[in-house]
């Protein structure tokens, strides 16, 4: 697990710019088709002929929205059954980037393909597109976050990480205003000859750009990115021995007690962050029934506000240490999950949005920079690393989005959803709570 000594310099300018351009090409995905334009569009087109929510899928009657909490719960779990060994592979031939480059157009060609979901008769390519769409973005991001240890120095992993996230936010806000300008605007842009047609084609062509937008902007990580940094030299069967990379990953999890448990405290506290992120539109929708422009300004709002939040939180860790800083978005979140089953207005909402905006770049940024800290300083295993971290990543939002949906379909109220998620962060806080901050401190001067 450990070798040679690396040849790629740390701290160097280009590759991290370099890298953080990944972060502004995939993000307009987590916003535009996860966040914002496409559960409106779903929402709107996945109805029956009477205008019920109530929709046929293999033979079940089902909620539209649950089924989509159910189809982004299902994407996340092809995930994580494909992510060990694709990335013991990884490791095994020291190049993450060939891997990471397979999802990217996976997952771009996803977001082009719901061009083609038209109605109701469609649902099931609609529905196809969208786990294509997410397994594409989720699978790219294990190998993305392992160059993090590779590009930079320890005391600069909170920074770089919240810097990454923060221009993942502007990327995606940017790309989201041209959607919005052609979709008001279709009209004008001679897209239909009825304002509906316009509208719906133009909203059909964001699906195109959020694509494009996506694969033309990662051939920047793509370009500078190193191809094997360690400079390996594989022989033999990559699968094979890619499970014997991951498998001693798993081993050494023995003597790293913290790491396990920051993992576990981990897979709890993030099962809230991902339900929130990915159907907080809905909640918009079906709890407090607004308008598709007041949806969109709250969306607005969490990506600008999450952009300041990552950079706050990056320099909150600086003072607080990682642990307590990330105990304190918990304890905030909590309270989001409380809100959200307590407001009633639209102006309720917006303010609640600015508060999810502030703790939702911050924990995420802070959780994958205190991970880089606590992994073997001297390892060269790092995608097989990230892949646990992924892992348990993506199975949280598994049971996170799954029993969102849950809730919401046996109590008919996604205000106890709500609640749910909050109990997911009581319990992250607690583990979070055991794991000893020196450890975090002494891998910053390791």
């Amino acid at each position: 697990m450990t070798a040679p000594t690396q040849t790629l310099a740390l701290n160097n300018p280009k590759i991290i710019r370099a890298w953080y351009m990944y972060d502004w090409a995939n993000s307009v995905y987590s916003l535009v088709i996860a966040t914002a334009i496409f559960p409106i569009y779903y929402k709107a087109v996945a109805v029956d002929g009477n205008g019920s929510d109530m929709v046929n899928f293999l033979g079940f009657t089902i909620q539209n929205s649950v089924l989509y909490s159910y189809a982004l719960s299902f994407s996340f779990l092809v995930v994580a059954a494909m992510l060990p060994l694709l990335s013991g592979a990884a490791d095994y031939i020291g190049n993450k980037k060939i891997f990471m480059k397979c999802f990217v157009w996976l997952g771009s060609m996803g977001c082009i393909g719901l061009f083609f979901f038209d109605d109701i008769t469609m649902l099931g390519w609609g529905i196809f597109c969208s786990i294509v769409a997410s397994i594409g973005y989720s699978g790219s991001l294990v190998f993305y976050d392992a160059f993090l240890p590779e590009i930079v120095t320890e005391d600069r992993y909170d920074v770089t990480s919240a810097r990454g996230y923060s221009m993942g936010y502007y990327g995606g806000v940017l790309l989201m205003v041209i959607c919005l300008v052609l979709i008001m605007n279709a009209q004008a842009f001679g897209l239909g000859a009825t304002p509906g047609e316009a509208s719906t084609l133009a909203t059909k062509i964001s699906f195109i750009l959020v694509g494009l937008w996506w694969i033309g902007f990662s051939q920047i990580p793509f370009r500078v990115l190193p191809d094997n940094p360690f400079n390996k030299k594989p022989t033999g069967n990559i699968w094979t021995n890619g499970y014997k990379e991951i498998r001693s990953v798993w081993r050494s999890l023995e003597y790293q007690p913290q790491l396990k448990r920051y993992l576990f405290a981990f897979f709890f506290y993030n099962m809230g962050v991902q339900a929130v992120m990915y159907l907080a539109t809905l909640f918009g929708t079906d709890v407090l029934h607004l308008k598709d422009q007041s949806l969109i300004a709250i969306v607005v709002i969490i990506q600008i506000v999450g952009a300041m939040g990552a950079y706050l939180f990056a320099r909150l860790s600086r003072r607080l240490g990682n642990r307590l800083s990330l105990l304190v978005m918990i304890v905030i979140w909590i309270g989001v999950c409380i809100s959200a089953y307590l407001i009633t207005t639209e102006y309720q909402f917006y303010g609640l949005a600015f508060v999810v905006g502030m703790v939702m770049g911050g924990i995420q940024s802070l959780s994958r920079a205190t991970y880089s800290k606590l992994i073997p300083q001297n390892t060269t295993d790092h995608a097989s690393y990230f892949s646990f971290y992924d892992v348990t990543y993506n199975v949280s939002i598994v049971i996170g989005t799954f029993s969102y949906g849950f809730v919401d379909q046996i109590t008919g109220s996604m205000r106890y959803s709500a609640l749910a998620l909050g109990v997911y962060f009581l319990i992250g806080f607690f583990i979070l709570s055991t794991v000893r901050a020196k450890e975090i401190q002494a891998a910053q001067v390791r």
